[in-house]
C-alpha cells in the first residue's frame, strides 16, 4: 500500500519570480532540517530547458515510538535527490525528489509542477504530489502515516521558505514572515499551557506520548 497526497496552491508571484527564488531557497530560517545542497548535474537541451539533479542532506529524526525498533546507531540524516526541469518557452518548472537511504524505513517520492496561474493573473500555481510507502512489517501503516504528517509540516516549512526567498529577490523586508512565526509559535504555546493546566486542575491521569 502506498499512501498519496495531492495538493494545488497558488502563489501570489510570477512564475519567472518563482522559478528564480526557487534556486535561492537555502539557507532561510524556515529549512534548518535542510542541512547541504549540492548540484550533481546540469544541462541545458537544444530546446533551452534546464536539466538539473542535486543531492540534499536533511535531518531525519524517528516518530518516539519507533525509535526502540531500530538501531541507535542508524542515521539521523536522509539523503534526498532532486531532479529538475525548467521550461521557459512553456513556463513550467517541475521537480521529482526521492529519498537515497532509509527506503525500507519509509519511502517519500515527490512531484512538483509549478506553472502559470489560470485562475489567478500574475500567479503562479503550484501542483504538489507525494506517494509515501513503507515495507516494514506490522506497521507500514503508521509509518505512512507519520510520514505523511511530516511531510505536510515540511511543506508548510518549505512554502515559507519559498515565501522568504521571494521577499529577497524582490527587494522586500523578510521580516513579516519572521514575525508570524513567532506569533504562530506563541498562540501554540498558549494553548498547550492552557491543556496543562486544564489537566493539572482535574486530577492525576495517564500520561500522554507524543510524536
Amino acid at each position: 500500500m502506498v499512501k498519496y497526497y495531492c495538493n494545488k496552491t497558488d502563489i501570489r508571484s510570477t512564475w519567472d519570480s518563482v522559478a528564480s527564488a526557487f534556486w535561492q531557497r537555502y539557507p532561510n530560517p524556515f529549512s534548518t532540517h535542510v542541512l547541504t545542497e549540492d548540484v550533481v548535474y546540469r544541462e541545458v537541451t537544444a530546446d533551452q530547458r534546464l536539466l538539473s539533479r542535486r543531492l540534499l542532506m536533511k535531518t531525519n529524526r524517528l516518530p518516539r515510538w519507533a525509535e526502540r525498533f531500530f538501531p541507535a546507531g542508524m542515521s539521523r540524516s536522509v539523503y534526498i535527490v532532486e531532479d529538475s526541469i525548467v521550461d521557459p518557452v512553456n513556463r513550467s518548472l517541475t521537480t521529482y525528489t526521492w529519498n537515497l537511504n532509509h527506503t525500507k524505513v519509509m519511502s517519500v517520492e515527490e512531484r512538483c509542477v509549478f506553472q502559470d496561474s489560470v485562475a489567478q493573473s500574475g500567479a503562479t500555481q503550484l501542483k504538489r504530489e507525494a506517494w509515501i510507502s513503507s515495507s516494514i512489517f506490522g506497521f507500514s501503516k503508521p509509518i505512512q502515516e507519520f510520514g505523511l504528517a511530516r511531510f505536510k509540516s515540511n511543506q508548510v516549512k518549505a512554502m515559507k521558505g519559498l515565501e522568504y526567498a521571494l521577499s529577497n529577490l524582490q527587494g522586500e523586508t523578510p521580516q513579516r514572515l519572521l514575525r508570524d512565526t513567532m506569533k504562530d509559535a506563541s498562540e501554540k504555546a498558549k494553548e498547550a499551557a492552557k491543556s496543562l493546566a486544564s489537566a493539572a486542575a482535574s486530577g492525576p491521569q495517564k500520561p500522554r506520548q507524543y510524536v
